[in-house]
């Protein structure tokens, strides 16, 4: 625009990609703006995938219920948008979050970065746990208490993860909660949610994905270890070192891979899954950035600086998620037609 101004579908549109501009004046920002950014758009994308894969996987059994399924999808959205608000909640009141930190470098903060205020993030995040409730109380109701179970222990691991007095974060467990989530719970209770049925190979197929959540965040806290030092945060990377924290996720995505070739010698799931190898060149290019320190500062154009490791792993799970479900829905579609 030669105004110099930003249209609302460039906002919306930026605030998925993760970025955003920065002389932009919160100002300018519309309340749907506001509220995508506060969510942190970019990475809910994870939570759809998860859901994507948990339909797939009733689609092969014969089992698929398209109602249910929205509501899932809905579901484990909204409970990952509450995890990304309340973390900011409490970061930014335990006083994590603060200007020098890595979270206000790379991106908006609903709160430091006076985008709203205390009161109505909180409206926010109590209305998003009412629609997360609300789709709980249906799947508890149409599938008994197993759904009751996966749906308290899922909000139960996402509230203990940042805003319990002694969270998991602190403790160096958040990252192996972020593998039981986004992996057995969503995944594996998802296909129960919608087929009423308990599945070892939805579980086992549940993991790739899982590792590929895991090493997200991993990264994520090795990029940011000095800073959490400061703060007494005792993250996985903090416990093992940052050299074993970079083989640890090296080892991560290895495990994506194998366990998919795994799973298919062993008919758990579909052979079109292997077309998750088409991003091994990228996995591989992640594991050689794991191998080495990171750059003491930003290439040239980089954008998401500190933010190094990160990326690299959000950006190679994001295509392993996208191609293990388009292996997934080839066998779904094959099953249906032989």
């Amino acid at each position: 625009m030669n105004d110099g101004t930003v249209s609302k579908i460039e906002l919306w549109y930026n605030a998925f990609r993760g970025f955003y501009r920065k002389e932009l004046p919160i100002e300018k920002l519309d309340p749907i703006s506001r509220w995508l950014y506060a969510s942190r758009s970019i990475i809910l994308v994870i939570s759809a995938q998860a859901a994507i894969i948990a339909g797939l996987l009733s689609i092969t059994s014969g089992s698929f219920n398209s109602v249910y399924f929205i509501l899932l999808l809905v579901g484990l959205v909204v409970a990952h948008a509450i995890s990304n608000l309340s973390n900011d909640y409490f970061g930014f009141h335990r006083g994590h979050d603060t200007p020098e930190s890595p979270r206000m470098r790379y991106t908006l903060h609903p709160l430091a970065s006076n985008m709203m205020s205390a009161g109505s993030l909180k409206k926010g995040i109590w209305l998003l746990v009412t629609i997360g409730v609300l789709i709980a109380v249906f799947f508890t109701v149409a599938r008994g208490w197993v759904a009751a179970a996966f749906a308290v222990l899922g909000l139960g691991i996402l509230y203990w993860y940042d805003g319990a007095p002694r969270d998991l974060k602190s403790i160096g467990f958040g990252e192996l909660a972020t593998l039981v989530v986004w992996g057995p719970l969503m995944i594996g209770g998802g296909y129960f949610c919608m087929t009423g049925r308990l599945s070892t190979p939805a579980f086992l197929a549940s993991i790739p994905y899982g590792l590929g959540v895991m090493s997200i965040l991993v990264g994520k806290h090795i990029d940011q270890m000095e800073f959490d030092l400061t703060q007494k945060q005792r993250t996985l990377p903090i416990v093992l070192g940052e050299k074993r924290a970079r083989l640890f996720n090296q080892t991560s995505i290895f495990l994506m891979y194998f366990v998919v070739l795994v799973l298919v010698a062993l008919r758990y799931i579909t052979p079109f899954a292997l077309i998750v190898f088409v991003n091994l060149p990228r996995g591989w290019k992640a594991m050689g950035v794991f191998s080495k320190p990171r750059p003491d500062s930003p290439p040239e154009g980089y954008i998401g600086w500190p933010l190094w490791y990160h990326r690299f792993s959000l950006v190679h799970n994001k295509r392993f998620g996208w191609l293990y479900i388009l292996g997934l829905a080839l066998g779904a579609a094959y099953a249906l037609v032989v």
